[in-house]
């Protein structure tokens, strides 16, 4: 009998604790208690505590440092059994290592690799050699400096076994350093049938077992750059040897051709542009960026600047995108008349040996630099034309749409930067953030290299046509079982310390929005206060950090896995699995962008609460549940307005990028469009960097004002203006309607 009164006594007390714990409507029992019980203070609750918290998810974190310690033992090893040369210089067709002694020829003073075919076959030079440069030098001592060069020699070949002039070549044969292979038992010399059947015709020469179009053993010489200790040629070079070697011109295959087309666009054209414009690419893209969003943000810290900066920055951006559209599509009328004009010129040219058409011949080797050499570009350059005109459009509309939301989320925006305007220290997080991700990726890098020098280099013989039995090889690199599994868990280190690092950033910047909110006193929140929250995140909320990063992280590592069988599928046009995968990938992508949003969400109830992250996710997903509406309406189109300050810097230094690449370096580039792109790309994940710190400190905001609503409705601690604003655009009788 007093068990049974004692059990009735406990059962109304863990009631009595539960209503003091949520408000709830009796009238909604359709829904999940949790779901409409609103939020109910802690007791003496005064804001995030600095006293009193506690260590949250310490076991994740135990794991994230087995992680780390298991990384450094996989990397300890391999470090000790790989050789980073191996992966960095370049290997050639026979198997060894350019600038190297790693292979059964010593290659030590070759360090360079001129590629011979399309299969990545090529051979070590000292050099990449330029034809321009020999044959201007050979004109000086025979006093012919007059006399216009081309960029190409195509009676000299390079080969497998060295270089093979026929008769009519120009260029002396110790014009390029070729390695000797003499003792390499796949070096295939060229003979008369082999390679060059009739001296007095190139053209015979292009089909040919020994060529093969760029498939064979050997190759014209040309002008060449240096690439990442390769030796690519020169967009003069790939357009002299199509002229002069092809008589079908759909039967050119734009030169050598690293393993496929694809390689050969990203290799030589679009890497290969980036590289020759690096200075201005980092320049633009990291320094000049940062600067720019250092001072957007400054001005965004400023209320009274703030509405006319959003304002400004949208119309600039508009703007920008039809001045952009303009400027493209009338370069690429500009270009399709000098083609015109060119073609016209020699329709109407009738002798190629005078002085004057050497002259012009240089001018239309100057006119073919300018317009990227073919009519592919000049469309595409219209096509970008376009591409910016209809963004323009849309950005109107969109506009024209959201004005009054764009309003709202100003407001938002203003609170968001009076804290950040107390508290100017949080603007140095993601500086700390990416000094850490820099440090974690430069050892990551060294042990991803030398496990991937793990590899074993195996050969691969293909016949030559037509060759009685001749075989051309080259050689590539194969992991074993053990390489691939060391790398899938390299990969997932990668992915689960990135999200750790973010998830960190996002902590600290919650944590101390969260302490600027509740407190009724805002002048007692400074610096001082982001220092205060960065410790306590590291030394209390790590694991939970840990805890969610380790969620995205696996999702993300799932997400590669199916890719890759994306393309095994792709390769085995099996059209059923590709439509599985594709489910799957979209799938998982949804899921990966709700755990990023919860996670979110959860952490900004770790920094208020002081809860473990499965307690936040659940606490924080009700809390959203509740007032989605409001939640929807400002968060979502406040990182609307993010979203335009981002394109604006990212515009603005991509325009200043452009033109200073289009001034100094046109001649050299086969298309300012890659190192353009890769510019805007780089420059908005900066400007993106930096504006998380309003992102996440809007979500905080808006998240601190709805859990201060439902626990202290008579007496909140928001400011009048941001309570005015939120409950006149998204009141809950809207919510309800």
């Amino acid at each position: 009998m007093s068990k049974s009164i004692r059990q009735s006594s406990n059962n109304r007390r863990d009631d009595n604790d539960h209503d003091d714990r949520y408000d709830h409507d009796d009238d909604n029992h359709d829904i999940p208690l949790e779901e409409r019980a609103k939020l109910r203070a802690p007791p003496d609750f005064d804001g995030p505590m600095d006293h009193g918290r506690r260590c949250t998810d310490f076991l994740c974190l135990l794991l994230l440092f087995a992680m780390w310690i298991s990384l450094t033992g996989v990397g300890i090893h391999v470090m000790s059994e790989g050789d980073y040369r191996r992966i960095l210089y370049p290997l050639d067709y026979d198997g060894n290592v350019c600038g190297t002694d790693l292979g059964d020829l010593d290659m030590t003073d070759y360090p360079l690799l001129y590629y011979v075919n399309s299969y990545s076959g090529g051979v070590c030079v000292q050099s990449c050699p330029s034809v321009t440069d020999a044959l201007t030098a050979l004109q000086q001592q025979n006093n012919k400096s007059s006399v216009v060069v081309a960029p190409v020699d195509v009676r000299t070949l390079i080969t497998y076994a060295g270089v093979y002039q026929v008769s009519g070549a120009v260029l002396p044969k110790d014009y390029i350093q070729v390695g000797n292979y003499s003792g390499s038992k796949d070096a295939v010399a060229c003979t008369t049938k082999l390679c060059f059947p009739n001296a007095s015709d190139p053209t015979s020469s292009w089909n040919t077992p020994g060529i093969a179009r760029g498939f064979g053993i050997a190759y014209y010489a040309g002008d060449t750059y240096e690439l990442l200790f390769r030796c690519y040629y020169t967009v003069q070079a790939e357009k002299a040897i199509s002229d002069l070697v092809v008589a079908d011109e759909n039967g050119f295959l734009g030169g050598i051709q690293p393993a496929t087309e694809a390689n050969q666009f990203l290799n030589d054209y679009l890497f290969g542009d980036i590289y020759i414009a690096r200075k201005y690419v980092l320049g633009f893209g990291l320094g000049l960026c940062v600067a720019i969003s250092f001072t957007y943000i400054f001005l965004m810290r400023i209320p009274m600047l703030l509405t006319s900066v959003v304002w400004g920055s949208i119309f600039a951006t508009i703007f920008m995108f039809f001045m952009g559209g303009y400027y493209t599509y009338n370069t690429a009328q500009d270009w399709q008349e000098a083609v015109d004009a060119q073609q016209q010129n020699s329709t109407n040219t009738t002798t190629t040996t005078t002085t004057n058409d050497d002259a012009g011949d240089v001018a239309s080797q100057k006119l073919d630099s300018i317009t990227g050499i073919d009519n592919s570009t000049i469309k595409a350059t219209r096509a970008a034309a376009y591409l910016l005109w209809i963004f323009g459009c849309l950005l109107i509309l969109l506009v024209c749409c959201l004005r009054r939301q764009i309003m709202i989320a100003i407001g938002c925006v203003k609170t968001a930067g009076k804290a950040v305007n107390h508290m100017f220290a949080l603007l140095g997080i993601p500086l700390v953030q990416a000094l850490g991700m820099l440090a974690f990726c430069a050892v990551w890098i060294a042990y991803a290299v030398h496990l991937a020098s793990l590899g074993d280099i195996t050969v691969t013989e293909i016949d030559l046509p037509n060759s009685n039995g001749a075989q051309i090889a080259f050689r590539e690199y194969e992991w074993s079982p053990f390489v691939q599994r060391c790398g899938w868990f390299l990969l997932f280190c990668l992915f689960w310390t990135a999200n750790f690092i973010v998830a960190m950033g996002d902590l600290m910047i919650a944590l101390s929005v969260a302490k600027y909110y509740f407190t009724r006193d805002k002048w007692k929140i400074g610096s001082w206060s982001v220092l205060v929250s960065v410790w306590q995140v590291i030394w209390y909320h790590a694991g939970t950090c840990a805890y969610g990063s380790l969620l995205i992280a696996s999702v993300q590592v799932i997400r590669v896995a199916i890719a890759k069988a994306q393309r095994t599928a792709k390769k085995a046009n099996n059209k059923f699995a590709q439509c599985i995968l594709c489910c799957c990938q979209c799938c998982f992508a949804m899921m990966e962008k709700c755990l990023k949003f919860i996670s979110k969400h959860a952490y900004i109830q770790t920094a208020i609460f002081s809860t473990a992250f499965c307690k936040s996710c659940r606490k924080g997903y009700y809390l959203i549940a509740r007032n989605v509406y409001r939640i929807a309406a400002i968060s979502y189109v406040s990182s609307a307005v993010l979203i335009i300050g981002k394109l604006f810097i990212a515009s603005i230094t991509t325009l200043l990028g452009y033109y200073a690449i289009n001034e100094n370096l046109i001649d050299e580039l086969h298309s300012t469009a890659g190192p353009t792109i890769f510019i805007f790309l780089l420059s908005y994940w900066v400007s993106d960097f930096f504006m998380d710190v309003f992102d996440m400190a809007i979500t905080a905001v808006l998240h601190c004002f709805i859990a201060d609503e439902e626990m202290f409705s008579d007496n909140v601690y928001a400011d009048p203006d941001l309570k005015k604003y939120i409950n006149d655009h998204g009141s809950p009788a809207k919510e309800e309607s």
